[in-house]
């Protein structure tokens, strides 16, 4: 009977160390995807103020790190938004490189993809 009681002791705190070990990796994951949200968003704003102010080049620098920081922002039920988000962006991007002027609303578009996708995220967790 000791040995029972040992062994089902010893189950029982290898069972909550698992617990606990992955809790904390899934918290370190969200805070790893939240940031990227939120830099993708800021990236995309900054965008936005570099394109109204005609820094064609500042603009595509900004737009560039918000393809990087976009890859990191990735939550299942946002999926298919953060692939409309990608397209809008490309669209946005040519239109810039282009000097289109419906190149702002297209950013604009896209500022609000992301910031829809951070409102999901943020709901979930």
């Amino acid at each position: 009977m000791n040995t029972v009681k040992k062994t089902l002791a010893s189950f029982l705190v290898i069972a909550a160390a698992l617990v606990s070990t992955s809790a904390n990796a899934n918290s370190a994951g969200d805070a790893k995807v939240r940031a990227a949200g939120e830099a993708t968003v800021a990236k995309v704003e900054e965008a936005v103020s570099l394109l109204e102010k005609g820094d064609k080049e500042g603009t595509l620098k900004a737009l560039g790190d918000v393809r990087q920081s976009q890859k990191e922002f990735r939550y299942e039920q946002t999926e298919r938004l953060r692939q409309r988000a990608g397209d809008k962006l490309k669209v946005a991007r040519d239109e810039i490189e282009k000097g289109d002027a419906n190149a702002t609303a297209s950013l604009k578009a896209t500022l609000e993809l992301y910031k829809e996708m951070m409102k999901v995220y943020s709901a979930a967790h």
